[in-house]
């Protein structure tokens, strides 16, 4: 192989694949990337055996071939170099990077040992569906960050994208804690329902290609693996067996005592208050009196804090208690100036909506003080 590429092309495609690329070294093939030079079309692919990224490069051939390459060093390398970069190599054992007089000897792979990209059959493909990247985008914001991290139930690591025959799509995230969830009608034209779980680590890198531009996204679900296309960017990820929970039997349906408050007052406020909150529960406490919200948390370490606002609250008195993190959470992804939180006891589950929208819920387990 011998080809020249330049400094700015070169650095933008291995800065796409690092957080794919794999950091342990588990297997010494996955912290390469696999370099395809040939005349009928080139690209670079990496993967981490989760997910796979495949992207064109514009390069200048003199000599096609395939290689693994060192994605960390390599990117590094191109950061101290300007101008156009020559990559060549005489075998799979070793490659020459120069720019100027500059000049490099990497250690690479073959690129035979690279894990083969998993092909979707012909059935799968006659069955791709287009979502607008907006939307989509929108969708993933407000419910990848209620997802599980390191759950024991694998499933709750990972969204949920329910497919409907009528067009909609339906995007959930649970930790167990709290649920949220997206709900539009995108006009999808899928031939049977379908749900499938992605893991959250590969719906956040997907996110990062969906901010790049306004372009729509191919979507192909196969038997194992999920395929999304975006301008010539192909992203796969492999699907997480398991069955998700009914997040719909978790929505509460006899909630019906609604706070309606200016999400600005309240996000502010939560914050206020939650920075003397116990570090690990971020407890608090929220009174509910005649139109009146007093936020307040309580630890013996560091002190107290109470804040209050006015509300529409024609109800009841109540006292409930919640974790602020995940309150802030739901409310900072909302954009309506008010919001409304429905109750219906103090240990009941909490239904937090936009005012007047339907379309994005979430759910909060009450805490006990």
């Amino acid at each position: 192989m011998k080809i020249t590429v330049q400094k700015e092309e070169l650095q933008k495609k291995l800065s796409d694949i690092q957080n794919i690329v794999e950091k342990k070294n588990t297997m010494p093939i996955l912290s390469h990337f696999l370099l395809v030079a040939e005349q009928k079309g080139s690209f670079i692919t990496a993967t981490d055996l989760e997910t796979a990224f495949k992207e064109p490069i514009s390069i200048e051939i003199a000599e096609e071939g395939r290689l693994a390459i060192p994605a960390r060093k390599l990117l590094e390398i191109a950061k101290e170099m300007d101008g156009s970069i020559t990559i060549e190599s005489a075998d799979s054992q070793w490659v020459k990077v120069k720019s100027g007089k500059s000049q490099f000897r990497l250690a690479c792979l073959s690129h035979e040992e690279f894990p083969v990209w998993p092909a979707l059959s012909d059935a799968e493909k006659a069955d791709t569906m287009t979502i607008e990247a907006p939307a989509f985008l929108e969708m993933i914001d407000k419910t990848v960050y209620a997802a599980g991290e390191a759950d024991t139930r694998y499933v709750l690591n990972g969204l949920l994208f329910h497919i409907k025959t009528n067009g909609a799509l339906t995007v959930v995230g649970t930790d167990g804690h709290r649920l949220a969830l997206c709900e539009k009608s995108l006009g999808l034209s899928a031939k049977e329902e379908k749900k499938v779980i992605l893991s959250r680590k590969s719906v956040l890198e997907l996110k990062k290609f969906l901010d790049t531009g306004d372009n729509p996204v191919k979507l192909t679900v196969g038997k194992n693996h999920a395929l999304f296309e975006i301008d010539s960017i192909q992203f796969l990820t492999r699907l997480i067996e398991g069955t998700y929970p009914n997040y719909e039997q978790v929505l509460p349906a006899e909630n019906d005592k609604d706070i309606v408050v200016d999400r600005a007052l309240l996000v502010k406020a939560l914050r206020r208050v939650s920075v003397i909150s116990r570090e690990r529960s971020n407890a608090i406490k929220v009174e509910l009196d005649n139109n009146s919200m007093v936020i307040s948390a309580s630890n013996p370490d560091m002190g107290e804090a109470k804040d209050e606002i006015t509300v529409n609250y024609p109800h009841s008195q109540m006292v409930v208690a919640f974790n602020a993190r995940y309150m802030l959470d739901a409310f900072s992804v909302m954009t309506s100036d008010k919001v409304v939180i429905r109750l219906k006891e103090a240990l009941s589950p909490a239904l937090l909506l936009e005012e007047g929208k339907t379309d994005y819920r979430c759910v909060v387990m009450p805490m006990r003080l």
